[in-house]
């Protein structure tokens, strides 16, 4: 899908309570997991020893870090859709809930669903509540939900 591109400010409160875009697909490998168990120190069995996952989860197999599927939220949504506002700097600032309902499995396939919740001024710019949900393909439920803060200034 092509990105979304959301020109002004106007076009953005028009957008509340509605969904502004689905990411594309992308593969979360083994190797990210990886990666990531590195970036963090997070080196629990479950994300990186195959034969002990099959043995011992629950799942049967590997899956990749719940923060790992929320860290990439920021790529998801920057291939999802661009504001063209005039703001000088986004940043995040936080989450109010976020809950991991369902394994994403190495290998698999994860896409995110944007929902403007709630848009507020803030001294010198927005606050941007983004109800998130990261599906993962072929699965019965999320495997990540997320109320999402940013900002954005003028």
């Amino acid at each position: 899908m092509p990105q979304r591109i959301i020109a002004g400010e106007e076009e953005l409160r028009s957008l509340v309570g509605q969904e502004v875009g689905v990411s594309e697909w992308v593969e979360l490998r083994q190797e990210r997991i990886q990666q990531f168990a590195e970036a963090t120190g997070d080196y629990q069995w479950i994300h990186l020893d195959a034969d002990r996952a099959a043995a011992e989860s629950p799942y049967g197999r590997r899956i990749a870090h719940g923060f790992l599927t929320l860290s990439l939220l920021s790529m998801l949504s920057g291939q999802t859709f661009r504001i063209d506002a005039g703001f000088k700097l986004a940043v995040n600032y936080g989450l109010n809930r976020v809950r991991f309902p369902a394994p994403v499995f190495s290998g698999s396939r994860i896409r995110a669903r944007f929902t403007l919740g709630k848009l507020e001024e803030i001294a010198g710019g927005l606050q941007f509540i983004w109800n998130v949900v990261v599906e993962s393909e072929g699965g019965e439920k999320p495997c990540l939900a997320a109320e999402w803060v940013t900002r954005a200034y003028r």
